[in-house]
């Protein structure tokens, strides 16, 4: 199954607290329990202004639905084509 990288764009987002951050997960968790098992979030790196999301999902459109169904941005939305870290230089 293809894996996507989502960029979410939202000023503040580095500020967020725990309960919004949480809210905001639940929020997202609800969405893909309704949309079903072929997505699934893996994880998301939260910086400054940005919310960066790893996915697993059919398609983009899969993406893009889910961000429309749970209110999120979804600013760019890229096909992961290679995971590399410091093993694959062995």
């Amino acid at each position: 199954m293809p894996k996507f990288l989502i960029e979410r764009e939202i000023p503040g987002a580095g500020a967020l607290t725990p309960e919004q951050l949480k809210s905001i997960s639940q929020t997202s968790c609800g969405v893909l329990g309704a949309m079903g098992p072929q997505i699934q979030w893996v994880h998301s790196y939260v910086t400054d202004d940005k919310v960066y999301c790893v996915y697993i999902a059919p398609d983009e459109a899969a993406v893009r639905e889910h961000a429309s169904r749970g209110g999120f941005p979804a600013n760019r939305v890229t096909p992961v084509h290679a995971i590399i870290d410091p093993t694959t230089a062995e």
